[in-house]
């Protein structure tokens, strides 16, 4: 059990409950169709039916839909720890496609898998569903960014979530953390231009806030970035255990 306890998906359902020996070993399970996946090979496509749904073990992935016209607009960044595809699993159909950022390595899950896990432990299924309702605030948060924030807002607000984010599978500190995305990601994720991303990311760093360099965000002033983005992390829900 000494491995699965260190897993991403472990650490973060922990957050919401003291995980017992049976629900590990049911998780565990869930992890046994380990595969790897290449940087830039679609691993779920939109439009495609019978589909698993993966745990992502290591690694980043990228969430888009293609609009009519084929320019692409990202929905979410998944990190070590959350589920892919797995609302295609439920509706049959996935309606965006999921993409290697790096290479990847992830734990294949059938829908029967998950089904039977549920059956089994329904404490985990609670635990699954908490962390499929935090990715649906999320969500919501990232509306609220592209319609209400000004682009320095918007960022900051992004780079803070992330790093809540993997703080909670022990990726990431108020410190700072690693981070493979490019610019033209953030331009696409944020509804910014690359080069408004840029100017954006100079500033930030020019007033001592936040520094994005070589693959890494140094919070620079971890307080003055809070107050600049109004970022208040309870949709996140990660203060303590709710369950017993």
């Amino acid at each position: 059990m000494k491995n699965i306890a260190a897993n991403p998906l472990t650490q973060k359902l922990s957050a919401f409950v003291a995980l017992s020996e049976t629900e590990l070993a049911v998780l565990e399970r869930l992890h046994q169709r380990r595969k790897s996946f290449c940087a830039g090979r679609d691993l779920v496509h939109q439009g495609q039916t019978k589909q698993a749904a993966y745990i992502l073990a290591s690694g980043w992935v990228v969430s888009y839909k293609i609009q009519a016209d084929g320019s692409r607009q990202i929905v979410d960044f998944q990190i070590p720890g959350d589920f892919l595809g797995l609302r295609s699993v439920l509706l049959h159909t996935s309606d965006h496609g999921v993409e290697p950022i790096v290479d990847i390595e992830a734990a294949e899950v059938m829908a029967s898998d998950l089904l039977q896990a549920f059956a089994e432990t329904p404490r985990l299924a609670t635990a699954i569903l908490w962390a499929v309702s935090r990715d649906e605030a999320m969500v919501v948060e990232h509306l609220v960014g592209l319609g209400r924030r000004d682009a320095d807002a918007r960022m900051a607000h992004f780079l803070l979530e992330l790093g809540a984010r993997l703080s909670l599978v022990g990726m990431g500190s108020k410190a700072g953390y690693a981070c493979p995305l490019t610019q033209y990601h953030l331009a696409d994720a944020l509804g910014l231009s690359a080069i408004h991303v840029n100017r954006v990311l100079r500033k930030l760093r020019e007033n001592g806030l936040v520094t994005f360099r070589d693959g890494w965000v140094t919070f620079d002033d971890y307080g003055r970035l809070i107050e600049l983005a109004d970022f208040d992390p309870t949709y996140l829900d990660q203060a303590r255990p709710l369950l017993p």
